[in-house]
């Protein structure tokens, strides 16, 4: 089990950006998946982004795509998410997650093992 932190949630307007990340409490096997998730209320938690830990591939949400990245520093034991041309849609908990073992980049919630606390993001019109 991997304990994970997230930090950088805040208050923005519409348009502005915002960077999370998440440390992890050991370093990555290169068989993990790392991602974020967001959850509003009222709402099911979603898939935002994913990678593998080795850098491949990554994937992210149609709701974010072109706006959020996904990057990874093993070396500092981090994922971190890039939020930029935040919309207020975007308003919610953030959570950083861990997939071990993962084959398939996938957004399915029951595969990912470990998970932050999460970080609150609130974007205003």
């Amino acid at each position: 089990q991997v304990q994970l932190v997230e930090s950088g949630g805040g208050s923005v307007q519409a348009g502005g950006s915002l960077q999370l990340s998440c440390v992890a409490s050991r370093y990555t096997s290169q068989s993990d998946c790392l991602g974020w998730f967001r959850q509003s209320p009222g709402k099911e938690r979603e898939g935002v982004a994913a990678m593998y830990a080795n850098d491949v591939i990554t994937r992210v949400a149609d709701s974010v795509k072109d706006r959020f990245t996904i990057s990874h520093d093993n070396a500092k034991r981090t994922v971190n998410l890039q939020m930029n041309n935040l919309k207020p849609e975007d308003t919610g908990t953030y959570f950083c997650a861990a997939h071990r073992r993962c084959v398939y980049l996938d957004f399915d919630i029951e595969q990912w093992n470990d998970w932050g606390q999460g970080t609150q993001v609130n974007v205003s019109s």
